[in-house]
């Protein structure tokens, strides 16, 4: 019988941390309004109980901390990923430093995300990958494209501006970038014109835009027009 998640189902977040004060942080933060389709079913604070817990609940994304004792964040996904395949590693560490990004990645987490990051968008991040996107905190993914620049059949390069949008958002960004109005964008995406103006805000934010031409031409430099 498949455990594969029904499209209104909750995304189900395995946290590891050797910190339980910050267990309880990230526990409250996703468990908050701002975390809507997200909930906590367990946690760990060690690799030992980290491979124990993934096996007993069998999240849809681990949040795994980089350093711990025993072998850290990579030491997890080298004990579990095999017999859980389906499962998601997003890293949230303290560390930006390049070579802890680039272990993890190659590890076979599917982001990296700094403990500086609001609840909110640890939550959209929580979503992103697990829908199948890899997500990184701004200035990361830098690291990994330079890692993986010259390796043949690297994964494909990851632009941590663009990569931080949503699917849809980059959608309306397209659509308005072109010259659409709200209400053409409602009818070509099959949205209503409220839910237009609440991608756009949310683009603005994410891009540090301040109006629609500025969006426009952070749309043309990264070629998404």
């Amino acid at each position: 019988m498949s455990t594969e998640p029904g499209t209104d189902d909750p995304v189900r977040v395995f946290v590891v941390d050797d910190h339980a004060l910050f267990r309880r942080g990230v526990r409250a933060e996703l468990e908050g309004p701002a975390a809507a389709g997200v909930t906590v079913v367990g946690e760990a604070g060690s690799v030992g109980e980290a491979v124990a817990g993934i096996g007993h609940y069998r999240p849809d994304v681990v949040l795994l901390d980089v350093h711990m004792p025993e072998g850290g964040g990579a030491a997890v996904l080298a004990r579990t990923r095999s017999d859980h395949p389906d499962v998601v590693f997003l890293a949230l560490s303290v560390s930006d430093a390049a070579e802890d990004v680039i272990s993890v990645i190659r590890a076979g987490a599917r982001g990296y995300v700094t403990k500086t990051i609001s609840g909110r968008d640890l939550a959209d991040a929580v979503r992103r990958v697990r829908a199948g996107d890899p997500v990184f905190s701004p200035r990361l993914a830098g690291f990994v494209l330079d890692a993986f620049a010259d390796r043949p059949g690297a994964a494909p390069p990851v632009d941590p501006e663009v990569d931080q949008l949503t699917r849809r958002e980059r959608d309306v960004l397209r659509l308005l970038a072109r010259g659409y109005a709200y209400k053409e964008i409602a009818a070509e995406l099959v949205i209503s014109i409220k839910t237009v103006e609440t991608h756009v805000s949310s683009v603005l934010r994410k891009t540090q835009s301040s109006n629609r031409h500025e969006l426009s031409r952070w749309a043309s430099d990264r070629r998404l027009v």
